[in-house]
């Protein structure tokens, strides 16, 4: 049962109802706006040729409630700010710098990891009051087809499973790194890059030596084939416990088959095995495979993905946008020592532009047959423009009590109210 107090702050969202209103109101005279804002972005030249300053402004209402957690409901009004400058490219180069910071405007839940860390009393929401440079990176592109960047950057690679920014997140994941991208075969892509260093959703950095290489070839829209590696060494103390090498190869598409059916499809294997100092010898697989349709604007998938466990260690995905995947609640972000089975399924649509999702989770170990429980996501968006988007999502998790795994024997609740602009 959510607190008078939760349920006050849970309808009266005064921020997000005035952008909502805003938006809905008067869109045609918003969209009137966009083009002289766009212009004085590009600081008056259609061409930016004096570069561009890039903004992303992001308001969210958070609600976490975790039954018999002793701990009362988790309430979060934050308000982001991302602030750059792009440069123009000259002879090849191009740089960028990014300032990002997260106001808590409403302080009633816990950030651990932060400081300050607000309420110990009340659960955890990950969007930390703080601010940082986000971003700094200078690329070059004066070789043929192909592009270098270095410094603190955004990396996304694929679906972000394995290497991303934690978008989900008002403060993003980056990485101070380089990387080269070479598109010199037609349809080919190859990416090779290092990571030095990690800064996480909690503004704090993480140390690492990551290498990584991955290469995708794609052939219209029938098969993208992707093969990839991460060479991942933790010399922190007490972290060599995470030092991994992890080899994948994935194959996926949404082939047409008529005017108005889409078929969808992956499979995905990943090999994880122990790598550098790491004391524990490991040899873990996951696979990742869906099948599904779209037709007339309705998409139904059906899944299963399984990262797989020893009894006394699990495939991890350290630096993966993870909320992205095992359902939106969260709580399978670090997987358990049993591993994870997670089999889904998805409905989609997006009438009139309102993207609408329902995603059902049905949890099992992959090791000791253990019934962790089910998951019920929701999600409906709308875009107004280029720049324009409200967005509503909820997740329960319904766990089984008799499972016996006190972190994931409780129910959870999270409620999401977010309005954001980007130019």
């Amino acid at each position: 049962m959510l607190s008078k107090k939760a349920s006050q702050c849970f309808l009266l969202t005064p921020l997000f109802s005035a952008v909502l209103t805003s938006i809905f109101m008067q869109p045609v005279a918003a969209y009137e706006f966009d083009k002289p804002i766009e212009n004085a972005f590009k600081l008056g030249q259609d061409d930016a040729q004096y570069g561009q300053i890039k903004l992303d402004l992001s308001y969210r209402f958070e609600m976490s409630d975790i039954a018999n957690n002793a701990k009362d409901t988790g309430l979060a009004n934050t308000l982001r700010l991302r602030l750059g400058y792009l440069t123009p490219k000259f002879h090849g180069l191009q740089g960028f710098a990014e300032f990002e910071g997260n106001l808590a405007m409403q302080k009633d839940y816990f950030a651990p990891l932060a400081s300050p860390s607000f309420d110990p009393r009340r659960e955890v929401i990950a969007d930390p009051q703080a601010s940082e440079l986000n971003q700094l990176w200078v690329s070059y592109t004066g070789l043929p087809d192909t592009e270098i960047k270095g410094g603190r950057q955004r990396i996304k690679l694929d679906d972000d499973r394995f290497i991303g920014n934690v978008g989900w997140r008002q403060m993003e994941q980056t990485y101070d790194g380089v990387i080269a991208t070479n598109t010199s075969v037609d349809n080919l892509t190859l990416k090779a890059g290092y990571i030095a260093n990690v800064q996480n959703i909690w503004s704090q950095e993480d140390a690492v030596q990551l290498p990584f290489a991955n290469v995708n070839y794609k052939y219209k829209d029938i098969a993208s084939v992707t093969s990839y590696g991460y060479w991942f060494s933790d010399y922190d103390k007490g972290q060599a416990g995470r030092s991994t090498q992890t080899y994948g190869l994935a194959v996926n598409g949404s082939p047409k088959i008529t005017q108005d059916i889409d078929l969808h499809y992956t499979a995905e294997y990943t090999y994880q095995g122990s790598y550098a100092n790491n004391p524990n010898s490991i040899s873990l697989s996951r696979y990742n495979l869906m099948g599904g349709a779209s037709f007339i604007g309705v998409t139904l998938k059906g899944a299963v993905e399984e990262l797989g466990a020893n009894g006394a260690q699990a495939f991890q995905t350290p630096f993966g946008t993870n909320h992205a995947f095992q359902g939106w609640a969260d709580m399978f972000l670090v997987t358990p020592k049993d591993g994870v089975r997670d089999i889904n399924a998805t409905l989609g649509a997006a009438p009139l532009g309102i993207k609408m999702a329902f995603v059902y989770h049905n949890f099992q170990s992959v090791t000791n047959s253990i019934d962790y429980g089910n998951e019920y996501d929701f999600l409906i968006t709308k875009k107004f423009g280029k720049h324009y988007q409200l967005l509503a999502k909820y997740a329960y998790y319904d766990a089984n009590e008799a499972n016996g795994i006190g972190a994931l024997n409780k129910d959870v609740n999270k409620f999401w109210l977010q309005g954001s602009v980007s130019f």
